[in-house]
């Protein structure tokens, strides 16, 4: 089977203009989300989509491969479709362009879980939360699995409720990355999917694929990400950059 990465790079960012071109050490942010992906063992492939020539440029210059889209696209999972839609690929990996910590361990423990599993049309990743002021954080999204670490739901709120105010480790609160891998027949079935009631309340679109009957295999990992919003983000991805080297 092969397994194709897309980052999405939108360059008309909101709260950060430009942001996929901003500087880290040195780089353009969405250099870093590339070069990490592309040592990714599972995936055959790495495409950046984007929405301008800026980005191209930039992509050239570093080597990647990278295709234009619409400007009109209103979400990366869009963006994404209209990429893949021609192209020869059995699992589609969405890789943001505003995550440039993203580590290649869970891009293939994703390709991994829908390679393992063929009935399954999504997977995503999470990770153990232990610090109180994450899980109050509303742009922290929570996520419930089952026993066999498939989905139950996604929230802002604090899910589960902590009734009797135990440590948070006994309850096993999670923190959902985003990062999703999926059957590119399903991505673009996807697509044709209604906007769910829970999607629009929460503002979060794989509860779309919940709410209409499908799994969403989750993957955990022990590796975190600062997805980059603000000015703000990209020092704290700074700082955490400078620690490591």
């Amino acid at each position: 089977m092969t397994a194709i990465g897309v980052i999405p790079a939108r360059y008309g960012s909101t709260r950060l203009k430009a942001k996929v071109l901003a500087d880290i050490l040195g780089r353009p942010m969405i250099w870093h989300v590339w070069q990490r992906a592309r040592k990714a063992r599972l995936l055959d492939d790495l495409v950046i989509a984007c929405d301008d020539q800026r980005i191209i440029e930039a992509a050239k210059s570093f080597g990647a491969r990278a295709v234009m889209t619409s400007k009109n696209h209103a979400s990366g999972s869009d963006r994404i479709m209209e990429a893949v839609k021609n192209l020869k690929a059995d699992i589609v990996v969405n890789i943001q362009g505003d995550e440039p910590l993203v580590h290649p361990s869970m891009i293939d423990s994703m390709v991994g879980a829908l390679l393992k599993d063929k009935s399954c049309p999504m997977a995503t990743v999470i990770k153990p939360l232990d610090r109180q002021k994450d899980l109050e954080n509303p742009n922290i999204v929570k996520a419930i699995i089952d026993k066999n670490h498939f989905a139950i739901y996604f929230s802002r709120s604090v899910i589960p409720y902590n009734r009797d105010c135990v440590g948070i480790e006994k309850i096993g609160y999670y923190k959902h990355l985003g990062l999703y891998a999926y059957r590119k027949d399903f991505l673009m079935k996807f697509k044709n999917l209604p906007q769910s009631r829970l999607e629009q309340a929460e503002r979060l679109e794989q509860l779309r694929v919940l709410e209409a009957g499908y799994k969403i295999k989750t993957v955990e990992t022990r590796f975190d990400t600062i997805a980059v919003d603000t000015a703000a983000d990209l020092k704290k991805v700074e700082a955490f950059l400078r620690r490591k080297s």
